[in-house]
């Protein structure tokens, strides 16, 4: 993000000599380099930070079409929600030496916030229009559309993280439409909506639920506080095993009616949160949702996604259903291949998505056609991944809640926290 800022600063300059690089229009900002009196003191009531494109864009649009970093011209995006460390960590909060490495790290914390706001300004938007009877492939493409135009995609360096997964019911997660698919979003349906944004590899991984039905208002409140009880217990030092323990105790506290039989709700116990690194979405640790869990511990300066699954069935997925999601091993070193359509597939995934998650419907759009054969011979060779839909059994109900937070060496941010959820 150095560069970025170094790059405002180049255009603030070139806009003030020629005000046409501004959408073409002469704008007021010019005269902010030769203020009368009025002027400086309304410029100096602001903090320098605002000036320019923040006086024309003081807001969002509706639907969401300006890029975030054109709504903040300082290229400082907010920080998250921020949690003290308890206990033996109390002293980090006004430590020094604590305080110098996070001057260090700005730069990624910019990144990630940046991820963070595109994310709750989507979710806001899809928010507003869900509604029974649309189309599961035309809600993906409305949303990830506009990650494209918020985030101002840009290769590797800025756009969506993964595939969004728009999973329904007894299906946990790891669920978005192929092309062609009809499948219509109902009112009795209770979709997990999880997607991911990410600038220079650095990714929100950041998940809701969605029911019309206030049936189902408990099943969501369970994996929303247990999710929340999760972060709160999550710090430097903290073992993984415990964690678990918690988000448990609170999931299963509660219990949920449905059309008149009720449910003990379950945490799925093959599920977990994750650590999170660079260009990579699962990093090496799981963050468990049951009790006896691993003994590893969290550390600084660590992210991870905090996701907990709540269900009325088995409390156990497994896969089932066709494939969408894939991913390129993050450890795949070079491995021949034979199949000239497979090396050029292989190009094809490098390029637009290095080690990040893709879908069918991605290889699509970017002109792929008949490569299942192809994407069949990187995935028996090692290279690529298949993630195919986790399922609990079938009748069953999932709600998922999930946050990005990062275990900053002074204190915790929720990094993905909205007014919302």
């Amino acid at each position: 993000m150095m560069e970025n800022e170094n790059f405002s600063t180049e255009v603030c300059v070139e806009e003030e000599e020629h005000p046409k690089l501004v959408n073409g229009n002469d704008v007021e900002k010019l005269s902010i380099s030769h203020p009368t009196n009025e002027e400086s003191a309304e410029v100096s009531a602001a903090p320098q930070k605002d000036e320019g494109k923040k006086k024309e864009v003081p807001e969002q649009t509706d639907p969401p079409s300006i890029p975030v970093v054109e709504l903040f011209t300082s290229r400082e995006f907010p920080e998250g929600e921020i949690q003290q460390y308890k206990d033996d960590n109390l002293w980090r909060t006004t430590s020094e030496e604590k305080r110098e490495l996070e001057r260090l790290e700005k730069p990624i914390y910019n990144s990630v916030r940046q991820a963070a706001e595109v994310h709750r300004q989507v979710r806001k938007y899809i928010k507003s229009i869900l509604k029974p009877g649309m189309l599961m492939i035309d809600l993906c493409e409305t949303l990830e559309n506009t990650v494209r135009k918020l985030i101002s995609e840009n290769g590797l360096q800025a756009g969506i993280a993964f595939p969004t997964g728009c999973s329904l019911n007894w299906v946990a997660a790891h669920w978005t439409p192929n092309s062609g698919d009809k499948t219509v979003l109902q009112y009795d349906d209770v979709m997990k909506l999880d997607f991911g944004t990410h600038i220079d590899g650095h990714i929100i991984d950041c998940a809701f639920t969605v029911a019309f039905n206030p049936m189902f208002d408990p099943l969501l409140e369970a994996s929303r506080e247990a999710t929340n009880t999760g972060i709160k217990e999550s710090g430097i030092d903290v073992r993984l095993c415990d964690v678990g323990a918690a988000i448990q105790e609170v999931m299963e506290s509660y219990e949920v009616e449905i059309n008149g039989k009720v449910f003990q709700v379950k945490s799925i116990r093959n599920l977990n949160g994750h650590s999170i690194g660079s260009y990579q979405i699962h990093a090496g640790k799981s963050v468990p949702i049951v009790k006896g869990g691993e003994q590893t511990k969290m550390e600084e300066g660590e992210f991870f996604a905090i996701e907990t699954f709540a269900s009325t069935g088995k409390g156990y997925v497994r896969e089932d259903l066709e494939c969408s999601h894939y991913m390129k091993n993050f450890d795949a070193g070079h491995i021949p291949l034979r199949l000239p359509r497979a090396k050029q597939l292989l190009a094809t995934i490098n390029k637009n998505f290095s080690t990040l998650a893709f879908c069918r419907r991605y290889l699509d759009r970017l002109g792929e056609t008949k490569y299942l054969m192809a994407l069949k011979n990187l995935c028996d060779s090692g290279i690529v991944q298949p993630y195919p839909p986790l399922c609990d059994v079938k009748g069953s109900y999932v709600s998922q809640f999930e946050h990005t937070i990062l275990l900053r060496p002074t204190c915790k941010e929720v990094i993905s926290r909205g007014d919302d959820y």
